[in-house]
């Protein structure tokens, strides 16, 4: 018997994510695809990765495309490599390099090339403490115990994101969940500085508590190392400015 050797299509999944200050919540970019597989669907953004570039270089170029912002490679990390051969419903063979970056704004968006809407959606969890992205036009719910076999195994409906993207998002949430004691990049969507308070509300997003749940006393004592105090906020009413912190690299 021959075994047949298929050439897989690399592309590049950007998990892209911000932080509203006005509704003080972290926030993920969907798009709604334009073409086929998945024709309307929500899905992450992606990109095919140039024969001249690396998956660094396309994942920053992804993010300079879609919201007009050049980062540095200090704003994004590699999550994970998915080769699940179930991944697309094509005959082709798809393995995504996925990627997270941390905007340090939130810029309005425009759909570009390949897609025919695009939306911040804000990160919550449900009743069921699922993280849920929610958004004017939909509402998209991760699923909790799923191991990878029974996620693939499941079929795609209309109201799930394209591909396997509920997994990525589902990974990289738990990825997030996982080093906010010891490397909280996901704080560089707050910008140059922040305080403590709204520290605090990134960090409740992903433990799927409320923020006046983590103590800012004792956050202070044992979150300390990882910030260093750059100044004082602006005064607003009485009582002392708050502090601001950045993180340290």
């Amino acid at each position: 018997m021959v075994e047949v050797v298929v050439e897989p299509k690399v592309t590049i999944t950007n998990i892209i994510w911000s932080f509203d200050l006005r509704a003080q919540k972290v926030n993920l970019l969907l798009i709604k695809r334009a073409d086929p597989p998945f024709q309307n669907y929500w899905a992450l953004p992606e990109t095919v990765m140039r024969v001249h570039e690396g998956a660094d270089q396309a994942a920053l170029r992804l993010v300079q495309e879609k919201i007009g912002l050049k980062l540095s490679r200090f704003h994004t990390e590699q999550l994970e490599t998915f080769t699940n051969p179930l991944r697309s419903p094509t005959a082709k063979r798809e393995i995504s390099l996925a990627y997270m970056t941390f905007l340090p704004d939130m810029p309005k968006l425009n759909a570009g090339y390949g897609a025919v809407d695009a939306q911040w959606f804000a990160l919550g969890h449900d009743q069921q403490h699922n993280y849920t992205f929610t958004g004017e036009p939909a509402a998209f719910v991760l699923p909790k115990r799923q191991s990878e076999l029974e996620f693939y195994q499941t079929a795609r409906h209309e109201h799930s994101l394209a591909f396997d993207h509920e997994w990525l998002l589902k990974i990289a949430c738990l990825r997030i969940k996982n080093k906010l004691d010891y490397q909280p990049n996901i704080l560089l969507v707050l910008g140059k500085s922040f305080t403590l308070k709204t520290a605090r509300v990134v960090y409740a997003a992903f433990l799927k508590i409320k923020a006046d749940q983590i103590d800012n006393s004792n956050f202070r004592k044992t979150h300390a190392w990882l910030f260093q105090e750059v100044g004082v906020a602006a005064k607003q009413g009485p009582g002392r400015p708050a502090r601001l912190y950045r993180l340290q690299v």
